[in-house]
């Protein structure tokens, strides 16, 4: 290999195993507001964020092209291997770039806004102790559905957060 080549060599290529560094979206444990800021931390590390920002990719017929073909395959590799099965199924299909795949994940979390947002309030708003198995399985929840509503937009603070905590302790009391 010449000193040419190796300045070729992108940065991608390093990369083994995604699920080391970017946990799997199943948008309950692993919210979409998280996966996709350790997503775009990683490709931006990476030297990859065009593939995914709605950068222009280059024509077919342009020299760099097949090189940026590869690296966005990688990147669709990386979209595609930390997806929980049930969104996998949602967004794989043939011959798709990363950026169309980063659209259809994100079509899937934000599509519905406000209705998503008014069943999750509904459901936070209401949570109680006495309908939970244990303080943990409580607090998870709790704080699972902040987590779910900062993702159509509707950031709970710690504040609310703690009140909410506490009005479902007092109405199991």
């Amino acid at each position: 290999m010449t000193n040419g080549d190796k300045s070729n060599f992108h940065p991608v290529y390093t990369v083994t195993n995604i699920k080391n560094i970017i946990r799997t979206l199943d948008g309950k444990q692993v919210t979409y507001s998280t996966w996709t800021r350790l997503f775009k931390l990683h490709v931006e590390g990476y030297d990859a964020i065009a593939h995914i920002d709605g950068s222009l990719s280059p024509a077919s017929t342009d020299a760099t092209y097949a090189s940026w073909y590869k690296i966005d395959c990688v990147v669709l590799q990386w979209i595609y291997g930390t997806l929980s099965n049930d969104i996998l199924s949602r967004v794989l299909v043939d011959k798709s770039t990363a950026r169309e795949a980063w659209v259809r994940v994100e079509n899937i979390f934000t599509n519905n806004k406000g209705a998503r947002q008014a069943a999750l309030e509904q459901e936070f708003n209401s949570l109680k102790l006495e309908n939970m198995p244990n303080l943990d399985a409580y607090c998870d929840r709790l704080r699972e559905l902040a987590g779910l509503l900062k993702d159509v937009a509707s950031d709970v603070s710690e504040r609310r957060l703690v009140i909410q905590l506490v009005l479902g302790f007092t109405a199991s009391c």
